[in-house]
């Protein structure tokens, strides 16, 4: 057995045995997770750390613990009313029958999480899952190893090796994860590898949740305080050195020149991330993704793989305007008008998210109506991601399927059909042997 089958095994072994979780069971299993998270909130800031080389502090713990806790809590105190069996109507034909739609579990889930969030990205879809009443599967970034081990420590503190078991190693052993018959499979990753996730769950017909990346625009209108709109996307770049999948990508300059958004960008004093690039991959990576661009860095680079954030002027066909930056760059580009920013957007693969500094609401619904994205947020950057009742997902390139909140729990349930005929209903006058008024009525209906 391979360690991601014998994952599997053991929590069907459990499912067979135990059952799926009840509701009081759930609610325990998410206040213990979100208990554990708190407790080890120290030992995530460090892990995170070593992995990237620096990472920021107080970035992993809100990014990674306390926004964890947060969604756990929140699915806690929500989850009787989640659970809750809907009614429906029922034609008048099969009156007086009953109707209703009920939440229940797949079964075992599997999640595939990159090394950028290493615990948000793992266990944010674990909260989804534990709620719907699921076992899990994780299997963390062999980039982040330190940060894997944690992981597995929190998993086998919170939840116990009968609902959730957590798989290490190396790229081998993920190809080998992706290929398993789970009941969901969740993937958090980078466009490319996600289309072969989604290849090795198709042999299984296991259904997948894809939260992938894209090129997120900021759209900078004419009404826009180009002082506070420079510093609000600066803040949202340099967190986690904008290794984030919902980060500020390209700024288009609607009505303002690319000189005074330099200026403001200089003005608002954010150049130097508190985080490292991971590793020199991905140094190398960023770096021949600017390769013939012109970078205008905002300060010195810091120690190590740390990296200022530094404006960039590209033509449309270079790479760094076509493909995701995930990195300290931010390319501008000049638009003309709002029409053709929103040509530019639905040009391209849709993203996560599209950000929006200074628009009216007229303007806003022109770009809602005119592209397609996860998301669409207007005077800040990426902390929408962290709102618990709000469906966090993509389209297209970016992805498909919803994670977070009551979206989340649906994702990973299955809405079952439960019905109870009555011993009487109109639509017997059609049982066999038909008489010639069932052949009257058949015609009328047609009719």
């Amino acid at each position: 057995m391979t360690p991601a089958s014998a994952a599997l095994a053991a929590l069907r072994a459990a499912e067979a045995h135990d059952g799926a979780p009840d509701a009081a069971r759930r609610r325990d299993l998410l206040a213990r997770l979100a208990a554990e998270v708190k407790r080890r909130a120290e030992d995530i800031a460090t892990a995170a750390a070593a992995d990237f080389g620096a990472r920021d502090r107080i970035e992993t713990l809100l990014a990674d613990a306390v926004l964890v806790a947060d969604f756990a809590l929140h699915a806690r105190r929500h989850l009787r009313a989640w659970m809750r069996p809907r009614r429906v109507g029922v034609p008048f034909p099969f009156w007086p029958a009953r109707a209703r739609v009920e939440p229940v579990p797949k079964g075992v889930i599997g999640i595939m999480a990159p090394w950028n969030y290493p615990f948000q990205l793992a266990l944010s879809p674990a909260v989804d899952a534990i709620a719907a009443g699921n076992r899990i599967a994780v299997k963390p970034s062999e980039h982040a190893p330190r940060s894997a081990a944690l992981i597995g420590e929190i998993l086998h503190a919170a939840l116990g090796p009968d609902m959730a078991r957590c798989v290490t190693g190396d790229a081998a052993v993920a190809a080998d994860f992706a290929a398993q018959p789970w009941d969901h499979l969740v993937f958090t990753g980078g466009t490319a590898t996600g289309r072969r996730v989604a290849q090795a769950a198709a042999a299984n017909l296991v259904p997948v949740t894809l939260e992938l990346g894209g090129k997120c625009p900021v759209v900078v209108l004419p009404g826009a305080d180009l002082a506070r709109t420079a510093r609000e996307i600066l803040v949202g770049k340099a967190l986690n050195a904008g290794q984030t999948c919902v980060a500020p990508d390209t700024v288009l300059l609607v009505g303002h020149a690319p000189a005074a958004f330099e200026a403001a960008c200089r003005a608002a004093c954010i150049a130097l991330p508190g985080t490292a690039l991971l590793n020199e991959a991905q140094e190398a990576r960023l770096d021949g993704l600017a390769a013939g661009a012109t970078l205008v860095p905002l300060g010195a680079d810091g120690p190590g793989r740390q990296r200022a954030i530094a404006l960039a002027t590209v033509d449309d066909d270079a790479p760094l305007a076509q493909e995701e930056v995930f990195g300290p760059i931010l390319p501008i580009r000049p638009c003309a008008d709002l029409a053709e920013a929103i040509a530019w957007i639905a040009a391209r693969p849709s993203p996560l998210a599209i950000y929006l500094f200074g628009a009216t609401s007229a303007e806003e619904a022109a770009v809602a109506a005119g592209t397609r994205s996860g998301a669409i947020v207007a005077g800040r950057c990426i902390e929408h991601v962290g709102f618990s009742a709000l469906p966090f997902g993509g389209v297209g390139a970016s992805g498909h399927g919803r994670l977070h909140g009551e979206e989340g729990f649906r994702s990973f349930s299955t809405l079952r059909a439960r019905v109870r005929h009555a011993s009487f209903s109109l639509a017997r006058m059609f049982d066999p042997p038909r008489r010639k008024l069932a052949e009257i009525i058949a015609r009328q209906l047609v009719r």
